[in-house]
Order: structure tokens, then C-alpha cells, then sequence
């Protein structure tokens, strides 16, 4: 009698454990998608930002940076978003113009959107790597999650200008 009891209570922590684990890798999951379109729409704001600013002060390399990084396929769109980072940092922006503040706050957001979507991504592909994961195929419902590799976003100031 004994030994049925066991033998319950030990297929029922193992089928707690693995409702546990699934509802994880689940969680995980969605909390990487929901970083990535937070992401996308910082990069899209900074984007914006940057094309107004190219429109009144910095002219067409900088606009042409900012068209092309709003207007990127997604499998474009890391190299578009290096080169506009490139060309913001290319030009002198000082923070009390309203509109190269709005890209400088715009460039943090973003770097730390990045920092989160890069955390999230991590801990979701960690989860999915395990062997029990793996061979219970517990993430199959879900594309493998992507790292969006640019360059840091942040923009630094000169050193005569204070921040703001």
C-alpha cells in the first residue's frame, strides 16, 4: 500500500516540476517577444528623432541615415540602425537644442531597451537549452529568440557642454 502512495506522490512532483518548467520557458518567451517590440519602437523613436533633427540642422547624410533605418527590413535593420548611430555621433549635438535632446533621450531609452531585450534573451535561450526542455520539445511553439546586435546606442557629449 505504501509503494502506491510513493509512487503517486513522486509522479505527482514530477508533473508539478514539469508544468513549472514549461510555464517558465513559456514566460520567458514571451517576456523576450514583448522586449524585442519594445525595441523595435524605441529604435523606431530614435529613428524619427533623428530625421527631425537632420531635417533643421544637420542635413542629408544624417536624414538619409534616419529614412533608411525607419524604412529597414527587418533583416536590414541592424546594419541601418549602426549606421545612423554613426552618423549621430558624427555630428555635434548639444543638449539644450530641444531637438538634439529629444534624439540624446531617445538614444538612452534605447540602449537601455537594448540591455533589457539582450537580458531577456539570454535567460529564454538558457531555459530552452536544457536537456528536459529539449527533449520534451517544450519551446516548439515559439521561434528561437534573437539577440539584435548594434553598436551602443548612447551618445556621448562634449566635455564643455554640461548634461542636462
Amino acid at each position: 500500500m505504501w509503494w502506491v502512495v510513493g509512487t503517486t506522490l513522486v509522479v505527482a512532483l514530477v508533473a508539478a516540476y514539469l508544468i513549472w518548467t514549461a510555464g517558465r520557458v513559456e514566460r520567458l518567451q514571451g517576456r523576450a517577444e514583448l522586449a524585442a517590440r519594445a525595441l523595435d519602437a524605441h529604435l523606431l523613436r530614435r529613428a524619427a528623432a533623428a530625421a527631425v533633427l537632420a531635417e533643421r540642422r544637420y542635413g542629408v547624410e544624417l536624414y538619409a541615415a534616419a529614412r533608411i533605418a525607419l524604412d529597414a527590413h527587418p533583416d536590414e535593420r541592424e546594419a541601418a540602425e549602426n549606421d545612423l548611430t554613426r552618423q549621430l555621433r558624427a555630428v555635434q549635438l548639444d543638449p539644450t537644442d530641444p531637438d538634439c535632446e529629444a534624439v540624446i533621450a531617445a538614444s538612452r531609452r534605447l540602449a537601455l531597451a537594448r540591455q533589457v531585450h539582450t537580458d531577456l534573451v539570454r535567460d529564454a535561450r538558457a531555459a530552452r537549452r536544457r536537456p528536459l526542455v529539449r527533449l520534451l520539445r517544450m519551446g516548439r511553439r515559439h521561434p528561437w529568440p534573437r539577440y539584435f546586435d548594434i553598436d551602443d546606442p548612447t551618445l556621448t557629449l562634449p566635455a564643455d557642454v554640461p548634461a542636462g
